[in-house]
């Protein structure tokens, strides 16, 4: 009797994953988030265009949103190995290829398409992660453990997200100031190549590889339009939003000042309670539901960004970032986990880069329209952007609250 009790309390979730497999997967989804800052920092630099900068940004966003999930349906069709060693090689080769073009004498065309291929081949390192550790908790956890450990486990996620996506852009402000404007993207595509490679590689890609030529047990895909699952997805794209109108607008807030290259450095002060609180959800009650706690942190985040438009200082708006922080990680660690909940059978992956892709589209799209709002009207204006951002969050969070109460019928079971 006291072997088999003691036999489910010695499983680990790093111990079946193996140690390896965190830092790879955290170092490899970088890339993802040097993209779309380390392009808009070297359009800027290079062509001298806010604008275009940003219209570039938003032509990797399109092409994430386009082909991000289709990336995700293979994966789950195919298995992850082979499509992150294809895309993660060719985003590599675009990577280095908008380097060069765009300080090259080409228009500002090719840079567009060039931008738009990138976000087509992005390799969907996060959502894939999360796919393989629900599948790897799905066999090794029992059935009364496994609800805990997704929420842990998707709190870890949402952590190491919020560490890349924040941490990301400070890392390009570094490589940008005291390199090149072209060193970020090109850091971007020798960290892909190497690391998405190794994650690709890595033992536990074998989880959700489909057995031979045999094609998976697959809900249809008409249970990805489920009212429950397209909620949590409209709130990732509002979290999309809010991430490239608070950097574009900041960026344009430092430039006003002199110093807009220091913007990803700024933007880093969010990251520290976003991060912790993110990684802390794990500890809430489970009392406090899901639903209210979507609820709970937008609200937050909606009293933080509120102030922005009247700042004048860099010690203010960074007071301001300290305060959006703590509504941002637990707000992300709740949509991934309602999602993971409410995925249809054999569509995890799917599911994880529709979010992924979400986050990124909103973040292309703000950081072009924002762009245009700093060029045109100045930095306070802009400011604007990142309250708008964070209503979508919250009325995404209004929306989810009654379809909550349904959830059961919608699960995959």
């Amino acid at each position: 009797m006291h072997t088999t009790l003691a036999a489910p309390r010695r499983t680990s979730l790093v111990r079946e994953a193996g140690f390896s497999y965190f830092p790879i997967a955290l170092i490899a989804r970088l890339p993802f988030a040097m993209m779309v800052v380390g392009i808009l920092t070297l359009v800027v630099s290079a062509r001298d265009s806010l604008a275009l900068g940003g219209l570039t940004s938003a032509m990797t966003g399109l092409g994430t949103a386009l082909f991000g999930p289709l990336l995700g349906a293979a994966a789950d069709r195919f298995g992850q190995r082979r499509v992150l060693l294809i895309s993660g090689t060719l985003n590599s080769l675009l990577l280095v290829a908008i380097a060069w073009l765009a300080f090259a004498p080409v228009p500002d065309a090719s840079l567009l398409i060039v931008a738009f291929l990138i976000g087509a081949s992005m390799p969907q390192v996060a959502p894939l992660s999360r796919s393989r550790l629900v599948g790897i908790i799905g066999r090794a956890f029992s059935r009364d453990r496994r609800e805990s450990v997704v929420g842990g486990t998707m709190a870890y996620e949402s952590a190491a997200d919020e560490i890349v996506f924040v941490f990301g852009p400070v890392i390009v402000g570094l490589l940008a100031t005291t390199m090149s404007p072209a060193a970020p993207v090109i850091g971007a595509a020798v960290l892909a190549l190497v690391f998405v490679s190794a994650f690709a590689l890595h033992p536990t890609a074998r989880v959700g590889a489909p057995a031979g030529a045999a094609k998976p047990a697959q809900a249809s895909a008409r249970e990805l339009a489920r009212p429950a699952l397209v909620t949590t997805v409209v709130g990732a794209l509002g979290m999309g939003l809010f991430f490239g109108a608070m950097l574009t607008s900041l960026t344009a807030f430092m430039a006003e000042r002199g110093a807009p290259e220091q913007a990803g450095l700024v933007y880093g002060a969010m990251g520290i309670g976003s991060a912790a609180l993110a990684l802390g959800v794990a500890l809430f009650p489970a009392r406090f539901t899901l639903t209210a706690r979507w609820l709970v942190f937008a609200v937050i985040l909606v009293a933080g960004t509120v102030a922005l438009p009247f700042v004048d200082s860099v010690a203010a708006i960074t007071v301001c970032l300290l305060v959006i922080g703590i509504g941002i990680g637990p707000t992300l660690v709740t949509q991934y986990s309602l999602a993971a909940a409410r995925s249809p059978l054999g569509r995890s992956a799917t599911v994880m880069t529709m979010l992924g892709s979400a986050v990124v589209v909103g973040q292309s799209a703000a950081s072009a329209l924002t762009g245009l709002i700093a060029e045109t009207a100045g930095a306070r204006i802009a400011l604007i952007a990142p309250i708008v951002a964070a209503a979508v969050v919250l009325g995404a969070g209004i929306a989810n609250a009654p379809l909550s109460r349904i959830r059961p019928a919608s699960r995959r079971g």
